[in-house]
């Protein structure tokens, strides 16, 4: 059958049908320039969620004079095979020690850095079956790692390298009556641990035995590094797993835009407001249950 007696009858004209033609090929070019662009931000953060990447992707957008909406992205990723689907798994970092402490974070309303810190442990897998142990700092109001170290063991050393790290990060801050909160992990309750606490003035938090979801954004902080970074792969040995994660929370803190922050970068946040330029209140809320979903939230 002809082309004009296609387009009879399809009840269009040839023009409309050339037209049709040159929209297509634009939208497959434009997509095509929007893929590359994708590609390109994730060599350096692989896992980076769909909704980071369209922040991301708006101002180099612009810049080719091309631009998508979010829902669109989501679409045009779906069909290129490129939605990062959500890991899942965990093993068992911290033994509950002796010491009880009530959670002084529920419903707080966060209103400056330095006012609440997060921490937590997870484990690192090596390619001999063994594992390494990330300890984490986070400022819970600009969501910015501020301490952290990769050991062999998960000796209560290890976590208060972290927490001198984080305050090394705080500089001048006057820190009495920051809050500490944390599981209550043996190296979290231990003497050490808490004297260094109680010589620095912070107050101690911690959240129900056996209820993770009472320090949910710690362990979110340290799914984010796992899940978009990484480093839930088998590494090596240590030193590649220290240089790997000083990448990774280097990314976390300045190259990747938080939703919780406006898509403000974390480093940003921490550093903005130390410089006295104040940033969002919000209200203190542990995350929902989030649903299970073939494309990553973060």
């Amino acid at each position: 059958m002809s082309l004009e007696a296609l387009c009879r009858a399809a009840g269009i004209s040839r023009q409309a049908y050339y037209q049709a033609r040159r929209r297509q090929a634009q939208r497959e070019v434009a997509e095509a320039q929007i893929l590359s662009l994708v590609r390109m931000l994730r060599v350096r953060q692989p896992r980076l969620g769909t909704r980071k990447l369209w922040v991301r992707l708006r101002p180099l957008l612009a810049q080719e004079g091309l631009s998508i909406g979010r829902d669109q992205l989501f679409t045009l990723l779906r069909r290129a095979g490129l939605l990062v689907s959500r890991k899942r798994g965990g093993r068992r970092t911290t033994w509950a020690g002796t010491l009880r402490v009530p959670n002084r974070i529920a419903g707080i309303t966060l209103t400056r850095i330095n006012q609440v810190w997060v921490t937590d442990i997870t484990y690192l897998p090596l390619q001999n079956g063994r594992f390494v142990y990330l300890f984490v700092v986070m400022d819970l109001y600009s969501r910015a790692i501020l301490g952290w170290t990769v050991a062999e063991t998960l000796e209560a050393h290890y976590a208060l390298t972290a927490l001198h790290q984080a305050v090394q990060q705080a500089g001048n801050a006057d820190l009495r009556g920051l809050i500490h909160h944390s599981d209550h992990g043996v190296q979290y309750t231990s003497h050490g641990y808490q004297d260094a606490l109680t010589e620095r003035g912070i107050l101690c938090s911690m959240g129900e035995v056996g209820n993770s979801y009472d320090n949910a954004y710690a362990e979110r902080v340290i799914g984010i590094l796992k899940q978009e970074y990484g480093l839930d792969l088998p590494f090596v040995d240590l030193a590649q797993v220290q240089t790997v994660s000083a990448e990774s929370i280097h990314l976390y803190n300045w190259e990747r835009p938080h939703q919780a922050l406006a898509y403000v970068f974390p480093g940003a946040v921490y550093q903005g407001h130390a410089a006295g330029q104040p940033f969002t209140v919000y209200q203190y809320q542990p995350p929902a249950v989030a649903v299970q979903s073939k494309e990553s939230e973060s």
